[in-house]
């Protein structure tokens, strides 16, 4: 069976899951992690077998590897994936595609120019969860979509991670930490986005750390913690999303649900992969649902996974986690500020293809 074999770009925590998951994906073979501190690379490459620890230099410059997993932190996330598509490789991102708009364009720009794919988390949205309240939207269980509602909300990072500062700088905030999830999944299950406005809010112009290392540590925010939107998706159907690091006492609200002329559908939580479906019908309480896919586990690295079946068969449908798509959502982020601040709706610039559905028995 054909191979595309992956490099991956960027040893920190989040790298031990697609190190993990990418070899038990039968189009996919791990043959290289690099680092800018070597030394991560090196230890990555024992603990999971990768055959070469390289510097970023020498692995952009291996001709074996075809794909390339950036995994550096979003500064720097449209630089890296220019180098790697410059070098002749696919690239696949963790989200956000880019931390603006421009960067993003550059990407999707030069994937264009060298003939190649760009992929981007989250991937999420192709796991046995969401892609069964697809088939379930397709098979017309709830009628036709009419309306829909996303909460993420929380009180914080300075809660429980060590080094939170970086969520309540200019790029972090709640919106562009979990925005990605919930946008990437009500496009999925309702398509492209033709307008959004929204209002944002400081609630807590200075946080304390209370996480352990820098307990008591003052955190200056520089962002919006609490961002509330409304998105007109093209097909008509209309959303509200919250995203909040400010909800100091929680909530009970779901995670995403969608309402239609027939039923409503409660979707699990867009951050993973299974979950379990709920639909009501009239005056009838929420009844669970089976999964009808699979991958319901953390099957992070599935969207790479779909993009080297896309590169062997030809098939650029199976190509679901796409450039495209991710920009699509970085506009949308962008938009709710730019609404809050104009007071005005932002129309936005870009579409995509909703993704297709995947197969219930695709295995990758």
């Amino acid at each position: 069976m054909s191979k595309m074999k992956v490099g991956i770009i960027g040893c920190g925590n989040i790298s031990a899951a697609y190190m993990k998951n990418i070899p038990n994906y039968a189009h996919l073979e791990l043959v290289a992690c690099a680092d800018i501190d070597v030394s991560k690379a090196e230890a990555r490459a024992e603990e999971f077998g990768i055959a070469h620890a390289y510097t970023v230099e020498q692995l952009l410059g291996d001709p074996q590897v075809d794909i390339v997993i950036n995994l550096t932190i979003p500064a720097v996330h449209a630089a890296v994936c220019i180098q790697i598509l410059e070098a002749g490789k696919h690239a696949y991102v963790e989200k956000p595609l880019a931390v603006t708009r421009e960067e993003g364009q550059q990407i999707l720009e030069v994937a264009k120019r060298k003939g190649l794919l760009i992929g981007s988390a989250p991937d999420t949205f192709l796991g046995g969860g969401i892609q069964t309240c697809v088939k379930l939207i397709q098979d017309g269980w709830i009628g036709t979509p009419i309306a829909a509602t996303a909460f993420m909300m929380g009180k914080g990072h300075e809660h429980w991670h060590p080094d939170p500062e970086f969520y309540y700088a200019k790029g972090g905030g709640p919106m562009f930490d979990m925005g990605p999830y919930y946008l990437t999944a009500l496009v999925a299950l309702l398509g492209p986005i033709r307008r959004v406005t929204g209002s944002t809010a400081v609630s807590f112009p200075e946080r304390t750390i209370s996480s352990e290392k820098k307990r008591g540590q003052k955190i200056q925010v520089e962002t919006p913690t609490h961002v509330a939107g409304v998105l007109d998706f093209h097909s008509g159907a209309i959303a509200t999303l919250v995203t909040s690091f400010d909800i100091m006492a929680g909530t009970q609200l779901p995670n995403i649900e969608i309402y239609g002329s027939h039923g409503s559908l409660r979707v699990p939580d867009p951050n993973t992969f299974g979950g379990q479906v709920l639909i009501r019908k009239g005056g009838s309480d929420y009844e669970p649902i089976p999964l009808s896919h699979g991958y319901k586990d953390n099957n992070r690295g599935l969207g790479v996974a779909a993009m080297a079946q896309a590169l062997l068969t030809g098939d650029s449908s199976a190509h679901r986690a796409n450039g495209e798509l991710a920009y699509h959502v970085l506009e949308a982020m962008h938009g709710f500020h730019d609404a809050s601040d104009s007071g005005q709706h932002y129309v936005m610039k870009s579409s995509c293809e909703k993704p297709a559905a995947m197969n219930p028995l695709t295995v990758l």
